[in-house]
């Protein structure tokens, strides 16, 4: 979802795009490149000719061998870094995520503090926490310049891995409410996710070597999120509540028994995932917007409506 709406962003300001992934993109006028992050050569034809890179590939699960991380997320991250290199270099934005620097407390008006692959939580943080490091050590070398976006919990319409899994889990009485789902979270709608990582490629020269946190600047309640893609979605509000204590720990329960037997979908809670949803995690944007020249353009409701309207061409169920 983000990669196509920056690919297209950028189409639309007449670059030449190229998409490179395991299945055509199927973007007008945006030329198809197929490979794994894992394998070098595939990356090397990706990025050959190219003067930019926005590298958006990842592992984003909530389970799963550490190993498997490791290989797409780190060192898939080296190969498109090697891969530039044997060309010469170029600019590169790294999209990465704000769990690299969440360590579990609470997360009150923070800029963008250090990524800390050590005591971020969860496979996923910790490996894209150590992606980030090493993007941005290539920085001002090998004619490299570098810099990093974590887009915070990126949503819209047609959206599949968190909206689609939410409005299933509330149309079928299974997602919970934890500690009433009142921590205050900040989200980003896809279109200024996409614009924002534009942005930063626009600024590089300017904010390379720099991370940024990129946010809708608009904090809500869990309940009220959650609220906001249910009513788009016309399934009923969850009304499961669930200590955010307790889900931690049947989070970790959960983990136990994923590693073991693990399912066909993503586990139903984790310990992560807990304290994401009884959390308090919003950033200052000051930085962000000013460093960038950037503000979003699509408000919290706006996007909500835009979610409604892909829902009503596809409904739940159909």
């Amino acid at each position: 979802m983000l990669g196509g709406a920056v690919a297209a962003l950028l189409r639309d300001r007449g670059h030449t795009v190229r998409a490179f992934q395991r299945r055509p993109a199927g973007i007008e006028s945006v030329e198809d490149r197929l490979g794994s992050l894992t394998e070098p050569q595939d990356v090397r034809r990706a990025v050959d000719g190219a003067d930019a890179v926005v590298h958006l590939a990842a592992k984003v699960s909530l389970a799963g061998a550490e190993e498997e991380y490791r290989a797409i997320n780190i060192e898939g991250t080296r190969h498109v870094l090697d891969a530039m290199r044997a060309q010469g270099g170029g600019h590169l934005v790294n999209v990465s995520s704000p769990s690299v620097a969440h360590l579990g407390a609470a997360i009150v008006g923070l800029d963008a503090t250090p990524a800390d692959p050590e005591r971020a939580r969860g496979p996923y943080a910790r490996t894209k926490a150590a992606a980030e490091l090493l993007a941005m050590g290539a920085d001002g070398h090998d004619g490299m310049l570098v810099t990093s976006v974590r887009p915070h919990i990126v949503w819209g319409p047609g959206d599949t891995q968190l909206v689609g899994r939410i409005v299933d889990r509330a149309a079928s009485g299974r997602l919970p409410l934890l500690d009433e789902g009142m921590a205050l979270i900040d989200t980003t709608y896809v279109d200024n996710a996409a614009s924002a990582i534009v942005a930063a490629l626009d600024r590089i020269e300017d904010v390379h070597g720099e991370s940024f946190v990129v946010t809708n600047g608009e904090p809500r309640t869990v309940r009220d999120v959650f609220h906001g893609w249910c009513d788009a979605a016309g399934v009923p509000r969850p009304t499961l509540r669930v200590p955010g204590k307790v889900a931690r720990v049947a989070g970790r329960l959960v983990e136990k028994v994923w590693a073991v037997r693990p399912g066909q979908d993503e586990p139903p809670m984790t310990e992560f995932l807990a304290e994401q949803m009884s959390t308090a995690h919003w950033f200052d944007q000051r930085r962000t917007q000013e460093r960038l020249q950037w503000t979003p353009s699509v408000s919290m409701d706006e996007g909500f409506e835009q979610v409604a309207a892909w829902y009503r061409e596809h409904p739940v169920g159909s």
